[in-house]
């Protein structure tokens, strides 16, 4: 059974958060998490799609630095893919500020290993519901290399819609690319998310 949903005003962190779903849980990180993190984030084929904030090769250090917060704001709502008792990729939302503080961007990652096995779409499923009703959130976004069809998928079955392409948004390994815009939105805090 999953926890009531902590809200904004009384949670600094999401520590307490555990949502199950079929197959895995989504939890913090923890310090403990470390060899199973670089065992599967140090691959170039899931690095690929994701920014320069995940590098290849992904070391010891760089896997350090991502669980001391070095790397990204863990007081955000980022939890890792548990699946059998070890963290195989993560998911997060990073809230925007001012005029954009009800709008967030959705980031994720699996290892390869778990690829093509429908996990990821079980997990977006799980978590985008319950971290638009954490963060009172109207929208939230996702934005997806061209070349990555399968993430698009992913989107698509949670309720995104695509809403366009940013082109030549990004270089990555040394090539421009395009960047596909999905988003789920909701017109009031009192719609299903």
């Amino acid at each position: 059974m999953n926890p009531p949903v902590a809200t904004v005003s009384d949670a600094a962190t999401f520590d307490a958060v555990i949502l199950r779903g079929e197959g895995f849980v989504l939890r913090r990180w923890h310090r403990d998490d470390l060899e199973s993190l670089l065992s599967h984030a140090d691959d170039a084929q899931v690095v690929r799609g994701l920014s320069s904030r995940f590098p290849h090769p992904y070391t010891r250090q760089d896997g350090e630095r991502f669980l001391a917060g070095e790397v990204v704001d863990l007081d955000d709502p980022l939890f890792a893919i548990v699946v059998d008792g070890r963290a195989c990729g993560g998911i997060g939302a990073r809230r925007g500020d001012a005029e954009r503080g009800k709008s967030a961007e959705l980031g994720y990652w699996l290892g390869r290993a778990l690829w093509d096995q429908g996990l990821m779409t079980r997990v977006v499923a799980l978590y985008v519901p319950w971290v638009m009703q954490a963060l009172s959130l109207y929208r939230l976004q996702a934005t997806v290399l061209d070349f990555n069809e399968a993430s698009a998928r992913v989107l698509r079955k949670n309720g995104f819609a695509e809403e366009g392409i940013a082109r030549c948004a990004l270089v990555k390994n040394g090539e421009p690319r395009d960047a596909r815009v999905f988003a789920r939105t909701r017109r009031s805090l009192l719609d299903a998310p």
